[in-house]
This record gives structure tokens, C-alpha cells and sequence, in this order.
């Protein structure tokens, strides 16, 4: 007598199908958060070194500085760096060290 398919094996199906649809999109968004971290990753870098401006970390990271004050000023928003002294009309950005909590990025 053949088994059918049990609630259980049914929504296993299921969720093996839609991981099928979907694993062009899940590669697409998984290479973005990864580049996303790398990126946070060196302008961390950058910043626990030395306060820079934005065209400053730019050049060091080598990423544009439309993206590098996106990051900067997300970053700042979220209590991750702190404005210094300005700089030729540039403000200077710092890690803020003590904020770490759970060792992220």
C-alpha cells in the first residue's frame, strides 16, 4: 500500500520547491550582505587607526564617496562613530570604541 504524502513530508516538499524558485534571489541578497560587511569591515578599519573625512576614507577603502557617506552616515546614526574637529569644510569621523556591545561587523 503506497504512502501518501503526510502534512509533514508535504510542507518539506514545499519548502524545498521554494527554496528551488528562490536561490537566484537568496545568492543575490547573500553576495550584497556580504559585500556590505566588507565594506564596513574597512571603513572600520580606517577609522580605528585615525579620525578621516569622508574623501579621506574613500581613497583608503577605494570605494566611491557617495557610498562611503552612505556607510559614514548610517554609521554615525547609529552611535558607531562620532563627528571630530572639520577639515577643510570636511567633518572628521572616530570609532567610538566604548558603544561595542556584541562584536559586530
Amino acid at each position: 500500500m503506497p504512502e501518501e504524502n503526510t502534512p509533514k513530508q508535504q510542507k518539506a516538499d514545499d519548502m524545498k520547491a521554494l527554496r528551488l524558485a528562490c536561490k537566484k534571489r537568496i545568492e543575490r541578497v547573500s553576495d550584497r550582505v556580504r559585500d556590505q560587511k566588507k565594506s564596513l569591515k574597512a571603513i572600520r578599519a580606517q577609522l580605528e587607526n585615525t579620525a578621516c573625512t569622508v574623501p579621506e576614507l574613500a581613497t583608503a577603502t577605494g570605494m566611491a564617496t557617495d557610498v562611503v557617506l552612505w556607510y559614514v552616515a548610517a554609521m554615525k546614526k547609529y552611535g558607531r562613530i562620532a563627528e571630530k574637529e572639520k577639515d577643510d569644510g570636511y567633518y572628521r569621523y572616530a570609532w567610538i570604541a566604548a558603544k561595542e556591545t556584541s562584536g559586530e561587523e
